[in-house]
Formats: structure tokens, C-alpha cells, sequence
């Protein structure tokens, strides 16, 4: 099934019109035998050579690296960015949460998606995707964007990108924070940049992808003092960020994409039986 960005939500068809099966004519079942034994010989001779040689292309595509780097255009929209996310205890003080897709972008470079000194602090990754949807949750109250840069690196680069977060403090600079998608007539419209509250940005190890999430008010209003999710989940927090569970919704719903993420690579590069 090929991937489909920038569409408007819509129900899944549910029933599918049968039609009529005609009659099997003999002749066309003699010919038919014919082939089913032509074609087992065929299989058999490519089985053996495989074998033999062993198959190289299956050992690629085994390759999580390899796996995930296409994983933006080969698998659903809808595994990527489910129509619902459950928030299990993913909200303040361990409350539950439910999440809607309201809107998916149009896959982009990241020139198209992401601010000047974000696209800088990832070049040495290099940029092959990025794809990204907004959900709101239950109440309608907040919104969050969320997106999967799918870079070029290797693991080493992957890690080296890692360890520069990690030791730099860079998924704290609110000068890095992830652009908003927000498509008029929907609850994330006025979801722009002076309305972003709290945010994560994720680079992973085991597969070359980074992971962004950016959440807002519904309502448009302006944050003057945004927060990293981190500090915004901290217990106790006062800001109105973290009193409206703004970093838990950005943190929550990154987390449940990049787990269905590993979940649809490793489905990929599962070892044939």
C-alpha cells in the first residue's frame, strides 16, 4: 500500500462490492497445470541458486539502518501516524490520555519543515525525509505536531548526533524547537510559532531517524516562555506549561510514534521462517 501525506482525515472504507466468479472453462484449467508445473520448476532452480549463493538483498533489507531509512515511504500512513494514540498513564500524575489525528503533512525535505538552525544542527546526519502530523487531544484543548526526520547516517553518526544533544544540552535550546504544522480549518490553526509550548527532540541510535514533537494551545494563545518537555513533566512545575501538561503531551505522543516506529522497522527486518 503506498504512502499518502497531505490528505484531509476521512473514514476508512469498511466493505468492498463482491463480484461474481464465472466458470472455470477445461481448457483454461489444462493450461493452468501447465503452469503451476513449469512454474515449481522455476522456483525450485531460483530456491537452489539462492542456496547456493545465499541471499545478499534479503541481508540488506534485514538491516535495521537499511530497514528504517525507507520506512518513511513503505509503510502506511497509518502505522506511522495511527488515527488514535492511547496515552496510557502518559499524563500528569499518571492520568490517561487520548489522542486524534487531526492532520498529516505532505512529506518534505527538512528545508521545508524545519527552522534555519535546526536544519544546521542536523546536517552532519544528512536529511533523506521528514514526515509529519498533528493530533489534539480529548478535550480539544491542546495540539502537538509531530515528526520523524529520516536522516542519512550511519550508526556511528547517529550516536555522535546523540552524544552532542546529550553533552551540549541542545534539546533544551528553545532556538532548536520543531515547527508546528498547522492546516487552516482544523483545531491546530492557529498553532504558529509564538504558540509553541514545549517540545523534545529525540535523535535515536538503533535506527538513523530523529524524533520531534512541538505542542500548543488550541486556542492560539501566545507562549511567551516555552519549556522543554523535561522541564515542563518535572513534579510540582507552576508555569502555565506545565499546569496545562503541555510537555507530557509533547513527550507522550513522540513517544508512542517512535515506538510504533521500532515496531514496524523490526516487522521489516524480521528473519523470514
Amino acid at each position: 500500500m503506498p504512502v499518502r501525506y497531505g490528505y484531509p482525515e476521512t473514514p476508512a472504507e469498511t466493505t468492498t462490492r463482491l463480484r461474481p466468479v464465472r466458470p472455470r472453462q477445461r481448457w483454461r484449467t489444462v493450461a493452468a497445470a501447465v503452469c503451476v508445473v513449469l512454474g515449481l520448476g522455476l522456483i525450485g532452480g531460483a530456491a537452489t541458486g539462492a542456496w547456493l549463493t545465499g541471499d545478499s538483498s534479503a541481508e540488506t533489507t534485514r538491516n535495521p539502518y537499511t530497514a528504517a531509512r525507507s520506512a518513511w515511504h513503505s509503510v502506511p500512513v497509518d502505522t506511522l501516524f495511527p488515527r488514535t494514540l492511547q496515552g496510557r498513564g502518559a499524563g500528569p500524575g499518571g492520568t490517561h490520555r487520548t489522542w486524534t489525528r487531526i492532520a498529516v503533512a505532505a512529506d518534505s525535505t527538512c528545508k521545508d519543515g524545519l527552522d534555519p538552525l535546526l536544519l544546521t544542527t542536523l546536517r552532519s546526519v544528512g536529511c533523506e525525509r521528514l514526515v509529519r502530523a498533528t493530533y489534539t487531544d480529548a478535550t480539544r484543548s491542546s495540539v502537538t505536531t509531530v515528526g520523524l526526520v529520516f536522516t542519512e547516517a550511519d550508526a556511528p553518526g547517529m550516536q555522535a548526533l546523540r552524544t552532542r544533544f546529550t553533552e551540549q544540552g541542545l534539546g533544551a535550546r528553545k532556538d532548536l524547537m520543531p515547527r508546528t504544522y498547522a492546516p487552516e480549518g482544523t483545531t491546530a490553526a492557529s498553532f504558529g510559532d509564538g504558540q509553541r509550548a514545549s517540545w523534545t527532540v529525540n535523535p535515536l541510535t538503533e535506527i538513523p531517524v530523529v524524533v520531534l514533537a512541538v505542542s500548543g494551545f488550541a486556542d492560539g494563545r501566545t507562549v511567551a516562555d516555552p519549556q522543554p518537555a523535561p522541564a515542563a513533566m518535572v513534579a510540582g512545575a507552576t508555569t502555565d506549561v506545565a499546569q496545562a501538561g503541555l510537555g507530557h503531551e509533547a513527550k507522550g505522543i513522540a513517544d508512542r510514534v517512535e515506538r510504533g516506529l521500532r515496531r514496524a522497522v523490526a516487522d521489516l527486518t524480521e528473519q523470514p521462517r
